[in-house]
């Protein structure tokens, strides 16, 4: 251990705050009147996902490779990522124009990879999770003499990262939480070591999707574990074993973890790009949907938006089922008589209430009486869950009995 604490001092991370910003974009914090009203904190945003390559990676990656000799770089880089470190490798080893790989597993979203293959890298689809593709570039490392760049399980890397908590701390010296996302864990050890350098008082809260919560069970047995599975939206921190070697550092240095289910990230991707118009992906949004979990009041909380590199499809399934999450769309189903006039007379009474009806759906074969019922499908509009039952109500009062289905628009 001894030779392993000389990386994580705040020399090395002072060493690392003036690499980095070489590479780097300001990313400077945003207060939140949304996040800071909902929870009675003040709350603020690192907004990482507004970096380049669109995440924090690549602090860890150029530090990394500055900390290189130039033999190890001549041999060529190698790592594996779901993306996000993949692009920050790419982008450092284009900086000092070396030859890098990337192994990506084959579920990575395909904006990824192809911004990965546009820094110059070449790009390597192998496994369906990280680890398996992380096995995969070892493999290659021994076989054709790579140097491997670790995205997590590395102190170098995570003295990198942790510059984000030495701008947090310029910034607001007085800050008493930081929220920070967790993967392998390079991030927050990072964050959280420095951190506690700067100020040992401070609270350092590392938050896992609930499907991928490897560090929380890891900390709950004081060892290394690897889940034997996981199952989460938030791709980037999709992973079944941790870091060793940053282990000890996290498990000292975390105060608590906290696991936010899938459904969280959903509707928080709502909220993020309603009230700050931010695309923040997934994992980056571990962060803030902790919040609400986080027991204080009239503290200062900063919250790392990890990312922003989402591709469109994965947005747009995120959209609507936040949608209907928070009721702003949702189908209903009534009975008509088979007769003209019925569908005007039905889209009426929605119409007073302020509904808006997006799809229809007329099915005359519900029923072998088609003179006593067809069924319509309305699809509508509101603005929350209070008007969704204003419909249902209205609807009922004028003697339909409408039955609320699963949405698919």
């Amino acid at each position: 251990m001894a030779e392993k604490s000389k990386s994580l001092t705040l020399e090395k991370f002072e060493e690392a705050y003036e690499d980095v910003k070489k590479v780097t974009l300001e990313t400077k914090l945003i207060f939140s009147d949304y996040w800071s009203n909902q929870t009675g904190n003040k709350v603020y945003l690192k907004p990482e996902n507004l970096q380049r390559t669109g995440a924090y990676k690549v602090r860890g990656a150029y530090y990394k490779i500055t900390t290189m000799s130039d033999e190890e770089r001549a041999k060529g880089l190698i790592t594996a990522s779901a993306g996000n470190h993949a692009q920050g490798v790419a982008y450092a080893a284009k900086c000092y124009n070396v030859k890098a790989t990337i192994v990506m597993p084959t579920t990575t979203p395909l904006i990824k990879v192809n911004r990965t293959k546009a820094l110059g890298a070449e790009v390597v689809l192998h496994g369906d999770v990280y680890d398996e593709a992380c096995n995969y570039a070892l493999d290659l490392a021994k076989e054709k003499g790579y140097t491997f760049v670790h995205p997590f399980d590395d102190l170098e890397v995570a003295t990198g990262q942790g510059t984000i908590a030495m701008e947090i701390f310029k910034e607001l010296p007085t800050i008493d939480y930081i929220l920070v996302p967790i993967g392998g864990g390079g991030l927050a050890t990072g964050v959280s070591t420095l951190a506690k350098l700067l100020n040992p008082k401070i609270k350092v809260i590392g938050v896992e999707p609930a499907g991928a919560n490897c560090m929380q069970e890891s900390i709950k047995q004081g060892h290394v574990v690897t889940l034997p599975s996981v199952n989460t939206i938030a791709d980037g921190t999709a992973v079944k074993t941790p870091g060793e070697k940053i282990f000890p550092y996290l498990s000292k240095n975390i105060d608590d973890i906290i696991t936010v289910p899938d459904e969280d990230l959903v509707v928080c991707f709502l909220d993020m790009v309603e009230n700050h118009k931010m695309v923040v992906e997934n994992s980056g949004l571990l962060s803030v949907a902790a919040l609400k979990q986080l027991d204080v009041k009239d503290k200062k909380i900063a919250c790392v938006l990890s990312g922003g590199n989402m591709d469109i499809i994965t947005m747009s399934s995120v959209v609507q089922q936040g949608l209907i999450m928070r009721d702003r769309i949702f189908t209903v189903s009534v009975l008509l008589p088979d007769k003209p006039g019925e569908l005007e007379r039905v889209a009426g009474v929605i119409a007073k209430v302020n509904g808006n009806v997006i799809k229809l759906e007329h099915n005359q074969f519900v029923s072998i009486n088609r003179n006593a019922a067809v069924e319509l499908r309305i699809t509508l509009e509101a603005f929350g869950g209070e008007h969704k039952d204003t419909i249902i109500n209205t609807l009922e009062t004028n003697g339909y009995k409408p039955r609320v289905v699963r949405t698919n628009i």
